[in-house]
């Protein structure tokens, strides 16, 4: 799931070898259409439109790229954020400033602006902020969402290596986080454990240290209780299978706020369209869906027909995307505590079938790491020297000199999508060849939330899909690895294997250590590695995007900062 990364730009279609041939550049570079970012009349309805359902929309929740690009500039402010249009950076959105940094990293202060307010007209206030720092710790309550600050801040740990506050509903060790939050009117003043030196660039990038007003907490009741600081608001509720209708917020001052424009006047955001059916409204170009954008890349079966018209091309952008396609074996199932069944299962994985089924290297490329090859923590890494198509024969053999009965029956669940159906039905031929009987798993609703759960614990194996929260293997290897921020009653956290290593957990600490930032990149690519070796996850792809979008939308922009998708800060109707 993730969020950010450098490097990603995108470019106009000039042919289906083009999506194939699109390059990567360094530097955090923002993909865009033909046209620029310019200025706009205000009015009209931009129309979202994806496939659905909503995972979540609680800021501390929302841990989904194309939801935290959408929420963070429509409906949710943080303390700094990232510009749009080319060479996006980070500047202030509720502090003054981005920031100031002391202790070597160890501390930070931020203070608010005048005149930043809520939906209703009341000031968000550093109790506000504070608040919404605290809800993450709540493990068993708020789920899904990224556990960077329980790593980071200054609160003590349990033996277990958890955190001993336990967030706002119980107040267990409240006085320790209150140590290492505090407010002084305005200002806020944060206190970690270990040096983030790139915090404010944390804060830019995820909503989960956006504010959060205490009254309106209701728990896991309020995942899509929208309550704004953004330009626009919620009107009536949100529905996760069918969508909402967002109109302007009069309480968001634009004096506040130098990023979003907020032209359109409202953003209906529709769901449940499958994206064949996305992308033929968007390729016909009529009525309202002139008007439409969405956040689903192209269908395979889309892309010659979206190639082979030079006007669709003109409307269509082809991004890198930021993010990775893996497997997560479950080391806790009966049949993967066996790391040598994990072993045959990793070699009889076929990635080049699985990029065939998805629709060829124009949308997908094969890896072998966690570390996205643009990231500076790349390493590439094959331990038991499989090519990518797999070897089902090797695989069998493992099993059989372990001494591993078969078949090995397992459970593989999977997102569901037309795409993914056909992909995982290509990955079973060859588990099945290797020794395995597998039973896929298709999921269609709330799928993260669903396998987190403890309810999926004895299930096998997971697909996921992540990508850095910005450019550090700190941002991808410890969040989805490290069990000891992630496992907890409440389910896997982002560790959906249930992988807690010694070993790892060691190579993390050290890592955080090692002030080098290149020292520091080469150490978490061992530990991407170190994870890969020891089959605590079997990386598959690194995706590409393809967006069309409807010829009345002006402003269309891409934001490689922000995970790759439609940026709305300059969106508008022409």
């Amino acid at each position: 799931m993730m969020r950010t990364k450098k490097g990603a730009i995108g470019v106009a279609l000039g042919a289906v070898v083009a999506l194939a041939a699109a390059a990567c550049s360094s530097g955090g570079s923002t993909a865009t259409s033909s046209s620029s970012a310019a200025a706009a009349t205000k009015g009209g309805t931009i129309y979202m439109v994806n496939l659905g359902p909503q995972e979540h929309w609680d800021p501390q929740r929302v841990y989904i790229g194309a939801d935290i690009e959408f929420a963070s500039r429509v409906m949710y402010r943080s303390l700094t954020t990232y510009t749009a249009g080319k060479d996006s950076k980070v500047v202030p959105d509720l502090a003054t400033d981005t920031g100031t940094m002391s202790d070597g990293g160890k501390t930070w202060k931020f203070t608010l602006k005048d005149g930043v307010k809520w939906e209703d007209g009341q000031d968000i206030k550093c109790e506000d902020v504070k608040y919404g720092l605290s809800r993450t710790f709540a493990q068993d309550v708020i789920t899904g969402g990224p556990n960077y600050i329980i790593t980071f801040l200054d609160v003590p740990s349990a033996a277990d290596g958890a955190s001993v506050y336990k967030g706002p509903y119980t107040k267990e060790g409240q006085a320790e986080f209150d140590k290492a939050v505090t407010c002084e009117g305005k200002t806020i003043t944060i206190k970690f454990k270990t040096p983030w030196t790139d915090f404010n660039v944390a804060t830019a990038g995820l909503l989960a240290y956006a504010p959060y007003r205490a009254d309106k907490d209701k728990g896991e009741a309020s995942d899509y209780a929208i309550f704004s600081s953004g330009p626009y608001k919620l009107e009536g509720t949100f529905d996760k299978d069918k969508g909402g209708k967002f109109v302007r917020n009069p309480n968001w001052d634009e004096k506040t706020d130098t990023v979003r424009k907020a032209y359109p006047d409202v953003i209906q955001y529709d769901l449940g369209v499958q994206g064949d059916t996305i992308y033929e409204r968007l390729l016909a170009d009529s009525g309202n869906d002139k008007f439409m954008v969405t956040q689903g890349s192209a269908p395979p079966a889309k892309l010659a027909q979206i190639a082979a018209d030079a006007n669709v091309m003109k409307r269509t952008v082809n991004p890198t995307s930021p993010y990775t396609d893996y497997i997560q074996p479950n080391v806790k199932s009966a049949a993967f505590t066996n790391e040598k069944a994990r072993q045959a299962f990793a070699m009889a994985t076929n990635k080049d079938a699985y990029v065939t089924a998805l629709g060829g290297t124009q949308v997908a490329l094969t890896t072998n790491a966690m570390c996205n090859k643009e990231l500076p923590c790349y390493q590439d890494s094959n331990p038991f020297g499989t090519p990518a198509k797999g070897d089902p024969e090797a695989a069998k053999k493992v099993l059989t000199d372990a001494g591993i009965a078969t078949p090995v029956n397992i459970t593989v669940v999977y997102r569901s999508r037309p795409t993914s159906d056909k992909a995982f039905a290509a990955l079973k031929s060859d588990w099945d060849k290797a020794g395995f009987n597998v039973t896929l798993e298709p999921l269609t609703a709330k799928y993260y939330a669903t396998i987190q759960s403890p309810a999926y614990a004895t299930k096998d194996a997971f697909w996921a899909g992540w990508g850095a929260d910005w450019p550090s293997g700190s941002t991808v290897l410890p969040p989805l690895f490290d069990g000891r921020v992630n496992i907890s009653a409440g389910g896997s956290g982002q560790d959906y294997g249930y992988f807690n290593d010694a070993e790892v957990n060691a190579a993390i600490d050290k890592a955080y250590t090692i002030t080098d930032a290149a020292e520091r990149e080469k150490a978490w690519g061992a530990i991407d590695a170190m994870i890969v070796k020891k089959v605590g996850v079997i990386p598959l792809i690194n995706q590409k995007f393809t967006f069309t979008f409807g010829s009345g939308v002006k402003n269309f922009e891409v934001n490689s900062l922000m995970g790759g998708y439609v940026d709305f800060a300059n969106i508008a109707v022409k």
